[in-house]
């Protein structure tokens, strides 16, 4: 029979793709376009909420702008949870993944033809929620591709990994040089035409997946669902009257989300952990994942600091003269993925060449706290500086150390979310990981508050020594974590 005929492969048993299930390469290749339009959109983000209204932006304060920047990059991962429960309980992880797609273009068209704050809010309201249902479940869906012990698993996350990043490369490159020639609309214009893109990819390769992730793992009766359609109508009036009376606000949004994901988290945890469905040893990981889970929150609330602090640095202390013309402040937001591109594929081989013989999860997970805690450090030999003081160079070498911290962590955390997860919570487990990267995005927005370009030192040395303590501490409970992961990697 022909390729349109024939039914699809087993995920479990191809190696098609870099010796890797064919279906990885449509999952990263929609990731990857959502990174594109993602990146690409708030590479550009914080400069159109602070600039002034002659630069084409909102001029609004950097205080706010930056605590916008922190909740929106919260709430990104905070919805998650929205859709992980919806994937597990209503339509499947990969029907969800599909209409989050959908709802994420909408988001960018929004802040490319609706002006002013209302833009920002319709948009990133749209595209924050998309985007937490399609990252959630594009994770579960790549987990779903392997046998529970296959040896790949990491190694596909990785390769997952640096698909997503050519997306995070690109996307940013040409958002910031769409801005600085015809202004801000067209730039989030580019980010609505990456996310169709994206669209059309996936569409035409969903038949790989061979019906993975098509049905609800824990369905909802039917008669329930209108009870929690209720619930959430409920939600969203409530938010709207805080925001009324002026309890939420542009300066606190960062701090509120911190706090809604703080009892989001605590919730999940007690729900899964207290739940009839789950076995004494599923328990027993999703223990050993709660330190994990709180050094992954201090990982990422520095990590998520591109998008603020660091993004203010670059505008304002950095060199940016290259050859005579002075780039955009917003490609700074592209050495990152390029250094991922770069050593993903290294890390990916590593772990597979040391099979067994690799770090634990929980060390790895030490290594990239303090890894990003010296990165935090080495700004200090620059600090103080006034406008341009800081070369490219020196940039760039602390953005290598995020690099490689990142790489420590993150694909590695994505990885076990899959393995500790419970059956009955299997894409609410990934929504969990991605809880730990709603509290440190949004605390990125609250930290850089304590920001003063005036006397930076103190700040870089406590945010840095901050996070080495806490990959000394997880040093130190990893044979306990490991113990109670009871036989996971």
């Amino acid at each position: 029979m022909s390729e349109l005929t024939s039914p699809p492969r087993d995920p479990k048993a191809d190696h098609g793709f870099f010796g890797q299930p064919l279906a990885l390469a449509n999952l990263f290749g929609v990731e990857m376009w959502e990174r594109f339009s993602f990146y690409g959109m708030q590479g550009i983000l914080i400069y159109y909420l602070y600039y002034s209204v002659a630069d084409g932006g909102l001029g609004i304060s950097q205080a706010a702008a930056t605590s916008i920047v922190g909740a929106y990059g919260g709430t990104v991962y905070l919805s998650t949870i929205l859709g992980g429960w919806i994937a597990d309980r209503i339509l499947g992880s990969e029907r969800t993944l599909f209409y989050s797609a959908v709802l994420v273009m909408c988001g960018h068209i929004a802040l490319a033809v609706i002006p002013g704050l209302a833009g920002v809010g319709v948009g990133l309201i749209a595209i924050a929620v998309g985007s937490g249902g399609l990252k959630a479940n594009a994770t579960s869906l790549v987990g779903d591709l392997y046998a529970e012990n296959d040896d790949r698993r990491d190694a596909g996350f990785s390769i997952f990994y640096m698909g997503i990043n050519l997306g995070a490369l690109v996307g940013p490159l040409l958002t910031g040089w769409a801005q600085k020639e015809w202004g801000f609309h067209v730039g989030f214009a580019l980010a609505a035409i990456g996310m169709a893109l994206g669209l059309i990819q996936y569409t035409l390769g969903r038949k790989r997946l061979a019906g993975i992730g098509e049905r609800p793992l824990n369905p909802m009766p039917h008669a329930q669902r209108l009870r929690y359609a209720a619930i959430g109508a409920v939600a969203i009036l409530a938010i709207l009257a805080l925001c009324l009376i002026g309890a939420i606000t542009t300066d606190n949004l960062s701090d509120v989300v911190v706090g809604l994901t703080i009892v989001a988290s605590i919730t999940y945890f007690l729900v899964i952990l207290t739940s009839k469905k789950i076995t004494s040893t599923e328990r027993s990981r999703v223990i050993a994942f709660i330190p994990m889970f709180l050094a992954s929150a201090a990982f990422w609330s520095l990590f998520q600091q591109q998008f603020t602090v660091v993004a203010i640095y670059s505008d304002k202390r950095l060199d940016r003269n290259l050859f005579g013309w002075d780039f955009p402040a917003s490609w700074v937001q592209s050495i990152n993925p390029v250094f991922i591109i770069i050593f993903a594929g290294v890390f990916a081989a590593i772990w597979t060449k040391l099979g067994p013989r690799q770090p634990s999860s929980p060390l790895k997970f030490a290594a990239g706290t303090i890894i990003m805690g010296l990165a935090f450090l080495a700004f200090l030999p620059f600090a103080g500086g006034g406008p341009n003081s800081t070369p490219l160079l020196g940039l760039m070498f602390i953005l290598l150390l995020f690099t490689f911290a990142e790489l420590f962590l993150s694909p590695v955390g994505l990885s076990l979310s899959t393995k500790l997860a419970p059956k009955a919570f299997h894409t609410q487990m990934v929504a969990l990981f991605f809880l730990s990267v709603a509290l440190g995005s949004s605390m990125a927005g609250t930290l850089a508050r304590y920001y003063n370009e005036n006397d930076e030192a103190p700040y870089f040395t406590w945010v840095g020594a901050a996070s080495i303590s806490v990959g000394v501490v997880m040093i130190l409970l990893s044979p306990w974590i490991s113990r109670m992961m009871r036989g996971v990697h």
